[in-house]
């Protein structure tokens, strides 16, 4: 699902809060795919607020700085958006035509959409129809044009040209079903946890039933929280959060990670409630990624508040890593933070 796409060989280019990922694979066949390019690169704090883009420069200064190091193949990029300007909702019609239910879209958008419905771009996906009660349900997505525009420009201003504007939570189904095969009979909800924004999607039987970004709460919490109460900087507190450099993580230092993370396992829950009470199916299992995935016990602080077994989501199982170009440690350890990128990537013209 997109909100505009076209092209062919894609770069998928993640902006996110505190850092720019960009991947590039290409297809191997049956054996899936082969990473080509990987790089990741920090933006400086408050570049991206609520995934709005506040400092373009920097964004582009970003995305120039990992080009510098890559001999990419192809300008063209998957991009995703995500936040408070980003609305996602399943809703139920009478059955139509798909070409019906384009020229009826933006009426039934107005419905939905707390914005005015001509700032916005519209797509949607018909993800059942249901002929014995005359009903299909349609996944609704829009995005501010401005939004939109935005990263556009700051993609553009580096040198690259965009294609697909796709939406993170979708971006990270795409991941996790070219990884992940085993699940697609399950009822899954999907969780990548960045800086500042949590993406949200309860995936059953491969069909997305309930998705959502929980804006203002990830891994700046739990930074936030370490920098106050030791009174360091922000620098030092990103570092002693992950045991950065092999020192391990302090046990002062654990006990600020547990409380800053029930805040955003609580979320997690609610939106679990939520999905769980509009009569959806049973959930088996949480599959995590995000930067904040490697904050240690975060994945069991999860499973404790929620009740159900979590699985740091691997975006490199079915992907071919060479070793003798890429480094398999670094690899690695950057692996959750790259998942949507992952996905990105594997979308294709059209698609």
């Amino acid at each position: 699902m997109a909100l505009f796409g076209g092209g062919k060989q894609l770069i998928g280019l993640d902006i996110g809060t505190s850092s720019v990922k960009l991947i590039e694979l290409k297809s191997a066949g049956k054996k899936g795919y082969q990473l080509v390019n990987l790089g990741v690169t920090n933006l400086p704090p408050d570049t991206i607020v609520d995934g709005d883009i506040i400092n373009t420069t920097a964004v582009t200064d970003a995305i120039k700085s990992i080009l510098a190091n890559l001999k990419l193949k192809t300008k063209i990029t998957s991009t995703s958006v995500s936040g408070h300007s980003v609305i996602m909702k399943k809703i139920n019609m009478p059955i139509t035509t798909d070409e019906a239910l384009a020229e009826s879209i933006q009426w039934e958008a107005e419905q939905y959409i707390p914005f005015n419905i001509n700032d916005v771009n519209l797509d949607f996906q018909v993800l059942e129809r249901s002929t014995a009660e005359g009903q299909m349900s349609v996944f609704l997505v829009a995005a501010k044009k401005e939004l939109i525009n935005n990263y556009v420009t700051a993609i553009g201003e580096a040198g690259l040209n965009t294609t697909i504007i796709d939406i993170g939570v979708f971006a990270l189904q795409n991941m996790f079903e070219v990884n992940y095969p085993e699940y697609m009979n399950d009822t899954v909800v999907l969780v990548n946890v960045g800086a500042s924004i949590t993406n949200f999607n309860v995936v059953s039987k491969g069909i997305p039933i309930f998705a959502r970004d929980l804006t203002q709460s990830g891994g700046n919490q739990i930074t936030e929280e370490i920098q106050k109460g030791l009174n360091i900087s922000r620098e030092e507190a990103e570092k002693r959060k992950v045991g950065a450099s092999g020192t391990p993580v302090t046990p002062d230092v654990m006990e600020i990670i547990k409380a800053a993370s029930d805040g955003i396992s609580a979320d997690i829950q609610r939106s679990i409630d939520f999905y769980l009470s509009t009569g959806g199916e049973k959930i088996t299992k949480i599959m995590l990624s995000g930067g904040t995935a490697k904050t240690p016990e975060f994945s069991n602080l999860i499973a404790q508040k929620t009740g159900l077994p979590v699985e740091i989501m691997n975006p490199f199982k079915n992907v071919a890593v060479n070793t003798k170009v890429f480094d398999i440690n670094y690899i690695n350890e950057i692996a959750p933070i790259v998942s949507v990128a992952v996905g990105l990537s594997i979308r294709k013209a059209g698609n």
